[in-house]
């Protein structure tokens, strides 16, 4: 892909792209060396790694999560890995047991809520190991976060936040696997500073996520349905707002659907469903092509309100979200390298402030 990645980095310092032959880690392995950076690119299938090193000029590791002494061997002089290997449920674990023994800095795109939940419990050791665990440096969370801290600068009282998102181009392979293997997560929100699970498009919101920033060919609002992003555990850390709910602009019908989609809910957990699903995911193609990548877009839309009634509204456009992903990643690894970082559990905008995002080349943010 040749699609606009970003700005040339400083010095060329390796660091290890894990998942390096899937859709989304080839092209944050591209956008790497079009920044000057020299990733070691690493994964399991040694075909496939090893042709995109090869073609990239760049050196790679072939291993497997299941062999800890391997792996440990592996990132004994890495200084950070970037995990890009999903579903991230399965591949957080052994990357992040072994980045504390050796001292490496974990980061990965995750958005699986499930995750942020885990790798924040690893808080304590990783601050004495004097490493930083970073989920979410991709897409989600990284501008949705650092929109979430923007909103709380912005109102300091807040209570209840309002997180939506409204994607333009399509998505991968990868993230369709993702999403069939959270079929059996309930609906979530953050409530009162607890996390509540709720049903499956629990609640749908009619959003304006602004004209200006969507394109003339958006009118008016938009229907939002109520999903479990993982900003309801990101943002409650990075803000301390205690009341969250996370949403993606689903076509009309679809949002009108919510009370069939929650009354077939059980029927999505037969293994034959899921077997059938799985199967229609492995049909499709690895992810957008290069054009798609460069019209596509993504709208953040966020709301804070606190008890006295105050409100503050902002939005952010952004590049495709897998473009925005690999900028996001890739500054991320910078500011590490350059030695910014801060020990133990965090989010992008915990590390790195809100207007981490706004650094990026094509994101916009707009206040109402």
């Amino acid at each position: 892909m040749s699609a606009n990645l970003g700005s040339a980095s400083a010095a060329p310092i390796p660091f290890l792209i894990y998942g390096a032959n899937g859709y989304t880690g080839e092209l944050i392995a591209r956008a790497a060396v079009q920044r000057g950076l020299r990733p070691v690119l690493g994964g399991r299938n040694r075909a496939e790694v090893a042709a995109l090193a090869d073609v990239l000029g760049l050196p790679h590791y072939i291993f497997s999560l299941d062999e800890p002494a391997v792996l440990e061997a592996e990132l004994a002089d890495v200084p950070v890995v970037l995990n890009c290997a999903g579903p991230f449920v399965h591949t957080h674990r052994p990357l992040v047991d072994t980045c504390l023994r050796t001292g490496t800095h974990y980061l990965d795109i995750t958005g699986e809520l499930a995750v942020f939940q885990a790798i924040a419990t690893r808080d304590a050791e990783a601050g004495a190991a004097g490493v930083m665990l970073l989920p979410g440096a991709g897409f989600d969370v990284a501008p949705s976060d650092c929109l979430a801290a923007h909103l709380k600068e912005r109102l300091p009282s807040a209570t209840r936040l309002t997180l939506a998102l409204l994607p333009v181009g399509g998505w991968s392979r990868g993230t369709a696997r993702t999403a069939v293997e959270s079929l059996h997560t309930p609906g979530m929100i953050r409530q009162d500073g607890a996390l509540t699970p709720v049903p499956a498009l629990w609640k749908t919101l009619w959003i304006d996520f602004g004209q200006a920033l969507v394109g003339k060919g958006w009118r008016g609002p938009v229907a939002a349905a109520s999903i479990p992003w993982g900003d309801v555990f990101t943002a409650y850390y990075s803000t301390g707002i205690p009341n969250i709910e996370t949403y993606l602009a689903v076509p009309d019908a679809i949002a009108r659907m919510g009370g069939v989609v929650r009354l077939s809910g059980p029927m999505l957990q037969w293994p034959i469903v899921k077997a059938a699903l799985r199967r229609a995911v492995e049909s499709l193609p690895d992810g957008p092509d290069e054009a798609a990548i460069a019209a596509g877009f993504s709208v953040l839309w966020g709301e804070v309100t606190d008890d006295a009634g105050r409100r503050a509204v902002s939005r952010l456009r952004t590049p495709h979200t897998y473009l925005l992903t690999a900028l996001a990643a890739l500054t991320i690894v910078e500011r590490v390298l350059a030695g910014d970082v801060l020990p133990g559990y965090q989010t992008p905008a915990s590390a790195y402030g809100p207007d981490l995002i706004t650094a990026i080349d094509g994101v916009v943010r707009q206040d109402e």
